[in-house]
């Protein structure tokens, strides 16, 4: 490195990335390789060229690069790492862990020191090891929709419609924290109310939790919004003309009167 900063890069002035690249490429073929090594007393670019090259290993196709993040681990005993959860033992429950993440495990450092490893998991996946959860915690982590289901129809029927909707989706143990938090709102401005702002939501076809705490921070559970209308239209905002589903081809005829026929026929106009 002292050899290449002091012949090659010291006291210069690169534009750009590219030009830093290729005047070090010219440097290493016409300077540097070309050279007289002292201790080999050989040029290092031949004897690269006739030793070195030939025995090399092919470059790889892609290089497993890990990604590095500092997470904290939640009450629920995960963390969260590139859209994925893995489990830690309740000693570490808000404490912020630095992640190490390859394409085959995830490793979990406190201080430096290696607390945990997981298989990595795709985005949406989860990974828990039993062992790190309390009792009352196993019919989360283990995916126990059953209990998490009834727990909601005991609140509400809206609440447990609205549940069964939050968690009917292709990876279902993904929404259990949706269902969780419409849990916490119920306990928060009690069941009736939840059950309304459910129930109002349903009505709209709208599945987001967020909404539901929305609706009931402005104590709107009970009011069902008005769909703006289109302007100077009485009907409703999508509302059409009849006329407007008439076939084009249709659209096209008159009607003509035939001198010799009393009766009316149509005619196509041009």
């Amino acid at each position: 490195m002292q050899y290449v900063r002091s012949n090659f890069f010291d006291g210069e002035n690169f534009t750009s990335l590219e030009a830093a690249q290729d005047a070090a490429r010219r440097w290493c073929t016409e300077k540097a390789g070309m050279r007289i090594h002292g201790t080999t007393a050989a040029r290092p670019l031949e004897v690269f060229d006739e030793l070195e090259a030939p025995v090399l290993l092919p470059v790889p196709a892609a290089y497993d690069v890990p990604l590095f993040r500092t997470v904290k681990v939640h009450r629920d005993h995960h963390c969260e790492i590139a859209k994925a959860l893995y489990s830690l033992p309740s000693a570490y429950i808000g404490l912020q862990l630095d992640a190490r993440a390859d394409s085959q495990s995830v490793k979990l450092y406190h201080r430096g020191r290696l607390i945990k490893t997981h298989p990595r998991q795709p985005p949406g996946g989860r990974h828990t090891d039993q062992a790190d959860l309390p009792t009352e915690r196993t019919g989360y982590a283990m995916r126990d929709l059953e209990r998490l289901q009834a727990n909601a129809d005991h609140l509400g029927r809206n609440i447990g419609i609205y549940a069964y909707r939050l968690l009917d989706i292709p990876l279902p143990w993904t929404g259990m924290r949706s269902v969780y938090r419409l849990q916490n709102l119920a306990r928060c401005y009690g069941p009736a109310a939840v059950d309304a702002a459910c129930g109002t939501a349903l009505d709209l076809d709208v599945v987001s939790v967020s909404k539901i705490a929305a609706m009931l921070e402005r104590a709107l559970e009970s009011t069902t919004p008005e769909l703006p209308a289109a302007a100077g239209h009485p009907a409703g905002r999508f509302a059409r003309d009849p006329s407007e589903f008439t076939p084009a081809a249709r659209r096209r005829l008159t009607v003509v009167p035939d001198p010799a026929d009393p009766t009316t026929i149509q005619e196509p106009t041009e």
